[in-house]
């Protein structure tokens, strides 16, 4: 899988007793296709409360309650158990992630990026410009700024990932700086449905503005052109119509 980021599928199982509800979850979380990349985790919750678990990180169970710390040395000295549940990552999630990716990709939808600036909420920093990204599935995403090739950590901020409420999301990041001339400042997008991310350069997407700015400015020029013309021909008539065509009556 091309993109880094955390991915979790999830095997819930649910009893009920007397008005409490418990429920066990087990869930894969990983990054990669690489057994190192991913971890088992296995949980008991009663009342929404989780008080027993498995991490394939950890390798043994862990109480999180008094009742589930005892279960926990319970578990942990049932040799049989604890080999079983250390075997659930490559058991449970590694045979499942290929079918996981598969069904994820197939339904992937590329974002649209596009930047633009604005003025900036603070006075420190004469200039800001935001990368939207529009109409991408699923929400997973990594939205980072690159200033000359370098990523830019610091002076950025992002928005949550937010529903269209057509099943698309979008996210926007801002970048606050001060122009340097000649720099060249990026948008970097990475999304599962993208083989390698996507760069979007703020030079690029500031020519193409302009490019399409300069129809409407040609367009406006010509009816402020046209409205004077009209004008003009208005007072002519208007000095025409005033003047008396009929001699005076002392001739």
């Amino acid at each position: 899988m091309a993109s880094s980021f955390l991915y979790t599928f999830l095997f819930i199982s649910i009893h009920t007793a007397d008005g409490f509800l418990e429920y066990i979850v087990d869930r894969c979380e990983f990054n990669s296709t690489e057994l190192k990349d991913m971890e088992y985790i296995y949980s008991h919750y009663y009342n929404k409360i989780e008080y027993i678990r498995f991490s394939s990180s950890v390798e043994q169970y862990v109480g999180f309650t008094e009742y589930g710390v005892m279960l926990a040395e319970i578990l942990n000295n049932n040799t049989a158990l604890l080999n079983s549940s250390r075997q659930m990552i490559t058991e449970y999630c590694y045979h499942n992630i290929d079918v996981h990716d598969q069904a994820i990709i197939a339904k992937s939808v590329r974002p649209r990026v596009r930047i633009k600036s604005k003025t900036p909420l603070s006075g420190q920093h004469p200039a800001m410009l935001v990368c939207s990204v529009y109409d991408f599935f699923p929400n997973k995403i990594k939205v980072r700024w690159l200033r000359d090739e370098q990523e830019v950590t610091s002076d950025v901020t992002s928005t949550e990932v937010m529903p269209n409420g057509d099943w698309y999301y979008q996210t926007h990041s801002y970048l606050e700086y001060t122009p340097r001339s000649g720099e060249k400042i990026s948008c970097v997008v990475e999304h599962v449905s993208l083989s390698e991310p996507l760069i979007t350069d703020w030079e690029s997407s500031s020519d193409k503005s302009t490019s399409e700015s300069t129809p409407l400015t040609a367009i406006g020029a010509s009816i402020l052109t046209l409205g004077l013309v009209l004008l003009l021909a208005g007072f002519i008539f208007y000095r025409w119509k005033a003047r008396d065509p009929t001699p005076s009556s002392n001739e």
